[in-house]
């Protein structure tokens, strides 16, 4: 729903730009972790609205498909468009972040993530749709670019994967809401649109987060004599060559890998109505809020809830894991169970009639695994100048997969009428990264080993 190696703000900075005694103190000092667990707060919820947003037209699947008469493959490529969006623009996200630093550049996607999704819901036409995706697009993946290099900035050398980690859950409860809440605003306020609607809000919510990170990271600079966090270095294309085997093998684990989880997600709430004839939204009396606090407590039951088991997991889950890859490393061993687990996860959805839930909380187990390990990888085999280059590479070939991969899902469902063949495909998916996580270990066991130590 995406690193530059950053200044050691409580020590390296510290030897360089000492602070006089009058400006040490204070509990909310920006030496003192209280203050970057603030700042942390707010970085993660830098996503938080974009995830819901991407999310919610998933989540209304089985509505769209009735009410806008829409073929599934239509549906998987509004996923494809924004997917697009993000490979053009992904990449030229990465230099804008080393060129003119986090501040400018999150604040500047987040006003294209907002843009987008007024588009989707203004939107009385397929096209526009697209369109509205689109721009959504080209704001949203950049913007999760921005947040891994804030991190990066603030919490290299400390607890990286641990903020990683807290992010991810903090941001992927916006895509848990829309699983467990697009359904039944649609049906309680008698319109999709009520639905898209509250994913504009939830945007405007992420650009007040946005803000309040630009006053508290100006503050850290000028307290802490930091540099900003542009680059006064010329970016030079050909420096992507130089990247480690490793760096490549990493990227191409994250597009198999992401392929099989999102693209799948886009579809399984239809999925779930289309094969088990799951409920889409838990009925019961009461106001809207209280409607919206039984859904959750009824997830397990509905086909958006049941689809919210993997974010679920890697919300509650991924801080721990953050913390345990900060602990023991084993980054590439992390990803190999990782990619075992999703194979049969797939394989048994698509080929039988097992309680999809149990699969499920598989599938969430190698969400969890998976990314905390991956990303955290990107410091450690990347020049501390071009961390925001990199992610942007990665996320742009991540999203080769995430354009390609929800179309397909959805002509395989209209060519063959069931989602068998869909989720044989996402289970090759997993088999696929398998071989690059494998593969992996075996890189970075001939190198220094770095990815596998604490």
């Amino acid at each position: 729903m995406t690193a530059p190696e950053p200044c050691d703000i409580s020590q390296d900075m510290n030897e360089i730009h000492p602070e006089p005694p009058s400006q040490a103190g204070g509990l909310f000092h920006p030496r003192n972790a209280i203050f970057r667990f603030a700042i942390l707060i707010f970085v993660s919820a830098l996503s938080f609205g974009s995830y819901f947003a991407y999310d919610i037209l998933g989540a209304l699947a089985p509505t769209l498909v009735e009410e806008l008469g829409a073929a599934r493959g239509t549906l998987g490529s509004f996923y494809t468009m924004y997917h697009v969006a993000a490979i053009l623009f992904v990449l030229i996200g990465g230099f804008l972040i080393d060129r003119l630093g986090t501040r400018k550049a999150s604040l500047m996607f987040s006003l294209l993530v907002l843009v987008g999704a007024i588009v989707v819901w203004q939107a009385r036409s397929i096209p526009v749709v697209f369109l509205g995706r689109f721009i959504f697009g080209a704001g949203s993946e950049p913007l999760i670019v921005a947040q891994s290099a804030i991190l990066a900035r603030w919490f290299k050398g400390k607890e990286l994967a641990l903020s990683f980690g807290i992010a991810l859950t903090v941001s992927r409860l916006g895509t848990l809401f829309a699983f467990n809440t697009g359904e039944l605003i649609s049906s309680q306020f008698g319109s999709y649109r009520y639905a898209l609607f509250a994913a504009v809000l939830f945007c405007m919510l992420s650009i007040l987060a946005n803000i309040v990170y630009i006053i508290m990271d100006r503050r850290g600079e000028r307290l802490l004599g930091l540099k900003d966090s542009a680059t006064e270095e010329k970016i030079v294309f050909k420096d992507i060559g130089k990247f480690k085997p490793t760096f490549w093998i990493v990227t191409m684990l994250c597009m198999t890998f992401y392929s099989a989880i999102f693209p799948f997600t886009a579809l399984s709430t239809d999925f779930f109505v289309d094969k088990w004839g799951i409920s889409r939204y838990a009925e019961t009396s009461g106001g809207f809020l209280y409607q919206v606090f039984n859904s959750f407590l009824h997830m397990f039951s509905t086909a958006g809830g049941i689809t919210g088991i993997i974010i679920f997991a890697s919300m509650i889950f991924a801080p721990f894991a953050g913390r345990m890859v900060d602990k023991i490393g084993r980054r590439a061993s992390l990803m190999i169970l990782g990619s075992l687990i999703m194979i049969p996860s797939h394989a048994l959805m698509g080929l039988t009639y097992i309680n999809p839930i149990f699969p499920m909380i598989a599938l969430g187990a190698a969400f969890v695994l998976v990314p905390a390990a991956m990303w955290p990888t990107i410091p450690l085999i990347v020049p501390k100048e071009r961390v925001g280059m990199a992610f942007g590479m990665m996320t742009a070939i991540q999203n080769i997969g995430l354009a390609l991969f929800p179309l397909l899902n959805g002509i395989l469902r209209d060519v063959t009428k069931s989602y068998t063949a869909s989720l044989l495909m996402f289970s090759g998916l997993g088999f696929v990264g398998l071989i690059f996580a494998l593969l992996l270990k075996r890189t970075d066991a001939r190198g220094d080993g770095a990815l596998e130590k604490p």
